[in-house]
């Protein structure tokens, strides 16, 4: 859909561990964020020759977007949504109450719809790591400083997982121009819950980049 309403090429790829690609034994480290940037992203790039790019980053995707353009001037613009920058109380109840759902009986297998027999160590990379006592003063201030292109940083305002401060701490600082949409009645999947305005936001926001 991306790629018809904004006449470009679209390329997605599923994190090591997730989706479609190969499994993971160990959970990730505190700095994962920053190794997709350092690592993987840079591999990707490379051997799809990728040059001049705009990043799309959905949830803690996001937050490797913002790694990843703080470190390559090629990123021409970053879009994140539904982000985190930063741990609240709201992050740390939605993970809470998310890990209780999964565990219930025949919950796991909405996750092995997407990633197969790797759901249940997707579910504690992802809880685990949010949860765990070494991930609560972390910040992507450091690297959003780093980040000049144009950035705009979607969020809904029912979002689960992050208040309406996600969008305006990464829209106020980044070290470029930074812009944030607030949609309405909208939870943690704008792109699924407000499609049409997601598509529409995202082709006004990159019309001159």
């Amino acid at each position: 859909m991306l790629a018809e309403n904004l006449s470009r090429s679209v390329v997605a790829y599923d994190r090591l561990g997730f989706g479609n690609s190969d499994a993971q034994e160990k959970l990730p480290a505190r700095k994962f964020l920053e190794e997709e940037a350092v690592k993987y992203f840079p591999a990707i790039k490379k051997h799809l020759s990728i040059q001049h790019y705009v990043l799309l980053g959905h949830s803690v995707g996001g937050g490797m977007a913002v790694n990843i353009a703080s470190r390559d001037t090629d990123c021409k613009a970053v879009i994140t949504v539904s982000s985190q920058p930063f741990i609240e109380d709201l992050t740390i109840q939605g993970v809470k109450a998310a890990k209780q759902m999964f565990i219930q009986p025949g919950q796991i297998e909405r996750l092995e719809k997407w990633h197969g027999n790797k759901a249940r160590w997707v579910l504690h990379a992802w809880t685990d790591t949010w949860l765990s006592s070494e991930f609560a003063d972390w910040s992507l201030q450091p690297p959003l400083e780093c980040v000049y292109c144009p950035v705009l940083a979607i969020h809904g305002e029912n979002d689960e997982y992050g208040s309406i401060a996600f969008p305006e701490f990464i829209s106020q600082n980044s070290g470029g121009q930074g812009t944030m949409l607030l949609l309405k009645n909208c939870g943690h999947l704008p792109h699924k819950e407000k499609t049409q305005e997601v598509v529409s936001a995202l082709k006004q926001f990159l019309s001159n980049i």
